[in-house]
């Protein structure tokens, strides 16, 4: 397994700035944030892309992912006014196409919430109508979608793993995988390593978010600051092989220190993932 980290923590610095200072705090790679000031698609061409990427290589990490600024504002692929999804959907689409000048072939998808009175079937026959059209933009580039289960303050139509897994099965979504948000799973209340065996036992692809909370609010804290117990969900991991990213995913709150919790994500996360690998080894 690599651990990366997503660049929103760094918000207020400079993308290439910003990975010099992960591929420094020893990060395997980074997941670009999709919003300004870092790679928002209306600031991206051929010139900075092939800059950034310059970046990537002499830093010597991987991008991990590309995540389009779109949780609650401005995009909504499940909204019942038409003009608001087609204008999400071409966001999403033009995202994909800056992920692909970056290098990037993982692109995540937030799933929405309805507004008052649409009603649950109405938005997910919104919301399915949207990824169809970009499963189909996306499968001929061959950019894999990676739809992110949220929790009842983001989504009121996909919240769970298992849900996501129904929709990605229903829908017979070759190109899309599931975003675990450790996270988002506390606060709903899931079991880490069932979703984990889940999405291994339905071989849907799997991207994972590394944060922590207190079981009550989607807090986005430093592992080990909060409540979840990684270690079984680590375990899981590990005896399943996954060889991907673990990307940690920060909130708000460490925006004014983000080395300090970069550096504080990676050596719990390490050190963990060193106990538990040790305790296979001797079981």
């Amino acid at each position: 397994m690599k651990l990366s980290i997503s660049s929103k923590l760094y918000q207020n610095y400079r993308l290439e700035e910003t990975i010099k200072r992960v591929a420094k705090l020893g990060y395997d790679g980074i997941e670009i944030w999709g919003g300004r000031p870092h790679a928002y698609y209306r600031d991206i061409n051929q010139t900075t892309a092939q800059s950034i990427r310059e970046s990537i290589d002499k830093a010597g990490i991987e991008i991990s992912g590309y995540i389009p600024a779109q949780f609650g504002y401005p995009t909504s692929l499940c909204s019942p006014i038409s003009s608001i999804r087609k204008d999400s959907i071409e966001y999403i689409k033009k995202s994909i196409d800056t992920s692909l000048l970056l290098g990037c072939k993982k692109v995540s998808l937030c799933p929405g919430c309805t507004l008052y009175g649409q009603g649950y079937d109405n938005g997910m026959a919104k919301l399915t109508g949207s990824l169809n059209e970009l499963v189909n933009y996306a499968v001929d580039k061959e950019v894999l979608l990676l739809l992110e289960p949220a929790h009842m303050m983001e989504s009121d139509l996909i919240l769970t793993v298992e849900e996501g897994v129904r929709l990605i099965e229903n829908q017979k979504y070759l190109n899309m995988g599931i975003a675990l948000d450790t996270g988002h799973c506390h606060v709903n209340k899931e079991s880490l390593k069932d979703s984990l065996l889940l999405l291994k036992g339905k071989n849907i692809p799997l991207h994972i978010h590394l944060d922590d909370n207190n079981g009550l609010a989607d807090q986005h804290k430093i592992p080990g600051e909060g409540t979840i117990c990684f270690t079984p969900f680590f375990q899981a991991l590990l005896e399943t092989g996954y060889k991907g990213f673990l990307t940690v995913e920060l909130g708000f709150d460490y925006t004014s220190s983000p080395d300090e919790a970069a550096y504080q994500s990676r050596k719990f996360v390490l050190s963990v993932l060193e106990e538990t690998n040790v305790h296979i080894k001797k079981g």
